[in-house]
């Protein structure tokens, strides 16, 4: 049956949902639902969702690292989001990790959905998970970790995958791409910066720093010919960055940048995608790229699920070893079928969450 007259709101917080809910848009759209999409200011979130031609309001921004500053803007967008959610007056609500949204809908008594991978970030978790209606969860990170957190059992809902499996499942590479950028495939690679911002790093690093200060002048005087895409999340680690940097700044093949388009793109093209985060690992892994992760933490339950089933992950927190090991990547080379959709048949049984989150509100709105 078609959704036309229904009505539903969507936020994007953060990056990663500009680019998992793009598939979500098309859904609704498609079975005639009238949607409204909030985002919020942080990081490339409003330049994904302009490259992929998202009609969508700018509504408040991140809180930085402070405290302080976290709780004003949470009530700042609150208050903002607030008049354009009764004007709107939506059915239904979906979310990835909105804590904002999450709260408006619990206020007013609207069916609410989110997806969530990430239970490391505990003061997010405490906010969302006692108000969400359903919490869409892979089945790798141990459902005792939501709970700890005030999720109910009943309102999970599990699935084989991960969240990259959103975008990837339906991936087709695009090596005309590479021409934008001056590249050649599997001679340049992928660098990203730690989410330094995030509630589950604010004591363990400034908000400024990464590590890639340490990584590329290694790599870069081993291999001077290869190209270096530098992908930091801020303005404050970029200026860092340029600084600990300044004696490259002549070098030609080296780009520092808060936003890179056609990501998946690059990772799959690339010769090595290395990150101080998880996502972008995760989903160059999956596309079968060699794929080291730094992220100061503990390995999560997504990466050892990746590492168990055979993927070219490997997470390796000090950097000497980190460099030793990208080193011996390059050097070897491409291995043969690597650029080649070898990687689909591997992940066709893997559950795709977008199109779980999708059912299950066409279910409720039918009701």
């Amino acid at each position: 049956m078609s959704l036309k007259g229904k009505k539903v709101w969507i936020d994007v917080e953060q990056p990663k949902t500009g680019i998992m809910f793009n598939s979500i848009f098309r859904m609704f759209k498609e079975e005639g639902a009238e949607l409204l999409i909030t985002a919020r200011d942080y990081d490339s979130t409003y330049k994904i969702l302009d490259d992929h031609g998202v009609d969508y309001i700018k509504v408040g921004k991140h809180g930085g690292a402070l405290l302080e500053e976290k709780l004003q803007t949470y009530i700042d967008r609150l208050n903002d989001l607030l008049p354009h959610i009764i004007k709107f007056s939506p059915d239904h609500f979906v979310t990835f990790s909105s804590i904002e949204g999450t709260r408006i809908a619990y206020g007013l008594g609207l069916p609410s959905i989110g997806i969530n991978d990430e239970p490391r970030n505990m003061p997010v978790c405490k906010l969302l998970f006692p108000f969400i209606d359903k919490l869409i969860t892979p089945m790798c990170i141990p459902i005792e970790s939501y709970i700890k957190y005030h999720a109910d059992k009943e309102k999970i809902i599990r699935y084989n995958g991960l969240d990259e499996i959103a975008w990837i499942s339906d991936y087709v590479p695009k090596p005309e791409v590479l021409k934008k950028f001056d590249l050649e495939k599997g001679k340049y690679i992928v660098i990203r910066s730690e989410p330094s911002l995030a509630c589950y790093l604010i004591n363990s690093m400034n908000p400024e720093e990464t590590k890639i200060s340490q990584i590329l002048p290694p790599l870069f005087k081993k291999f001077p010919n290869h190209k270096y895409l530098l992908l930091v999340r801020n303005e404050m680690q970029e200026n860092y960055l340029k600084e600990k940097l300044e004696s490259y700044k002549k070098e030609g093949n080296i780009i520092i940048t808060r936003y890179l388009p056609n990501i998946v793109d690059l990772c799959f093209f690339a010769a090595l995608v290395i990150s101080g985060g998880g996502t972008i690992v995760r989903e160059s892994s999956l596309l079968n790229v060699p794929s080291l992760e730094y992220f100061p933490g503990e390995s999560a339950p997504q990466e050892r699920f990746l590492i168990q089933n055979e993927f070219p992950l490997q997470h390796i927190k000090n950097t000497n070893e980190l460099v030793q090991k990208a080193e011996k990547i390059l050097e070897e080379g491409p291995k043969p079928g690597r650029f080649d959709l070898s990687f689909k048949e591997k992940i066709k049984n893997l559950e795709n969450p977008i199109k779980i989150c999708f059912e299950q509100v066409k279910k409720k709105l039918l009701e």
